[in-house]
């Protein structure tokens, strides 16, 4: 299975030549799809719940 780390590293290079063209038609089309690679990373990796819980109480006796 493709991981995370795939897909970054493909949109890092996306953005790298789109930074190199002279083509600002070309770079805009790099960076969409580079947007396009984040989002996906993003939505199948939801963020964890970070939410503060409360500690473990034992009931009194």
């Amino acid at each position: 299975m493709i991981g995370k780390r795939y897909w970054t590293r493909q949109a890092v290079t996306l953005l790298k030549f789109a930074t190199l063209t002279k083509n600002p038609e070309l770079a805009a089309v790099l960076i969409e799809k580079a947007a396009d690679l984040k989002s996906q990373v993003d939505d199948a990796n939801p963020p964890k719940d970070v939410s503060p819980r409360a500690p473990d109480v034992e009931p009194s006796p």
